[in-house]
């Protein structure tokens, strides 16, 4: 069990960006599989980014075609943090972020942040 905290959303133009944070507890190097999920108002929530760890050093990543091209995944072990760098924001991007570690299924979440994209 470990917990996580989100930080770094806010309020942001169109065509601006952002870099969540998601800082753990615990080590990330008991956790293979990491991930930001989003929700939207009226919307289930959603995979953005996700990260597996295939060796201790590299890593697999995805993106939701939605946000390809413009989010990044990273991890720091060093700082127990996950990073999702939004960039060209859009107003469709609006919704509650949240830091998944462990898997959706049987992992931990944070509180959630909310990001809010101005037209």
């Amino acid at each position: 069990q470990v917990r996580l905290v989100e930080s770094g959303g806010g309020l942001v133009q169109a065509g601006g960006s952002l870099r969540l944070s998601c800082e753990a507890s615990g080590s990330l190097f008991s956790f293979k599989d990491m991930g930001w999920y989003r929700q939207a108002p009226g919307k289930q929530r959603e995979l953005v980014a996700g990260l597996v760890a295939t060796t201790p050093v590299t890593s697999i990543r995805n993106y939701a075609d939605s946000v390809k091209g413009r989010f990044t995944i990273s991890r720091d072990n060093a700082k127990n943090t996950v990073y999702l760098q939004m960039n060209n924001l859009k107003p469709e991007d609006t919704a509650v972020y949240y830091c998944n570690v462990g898997g959706a299924r049987s992992g931990s979440w944070g509180p959630g942040t909310q990001v809010t994209v101005s037209s």
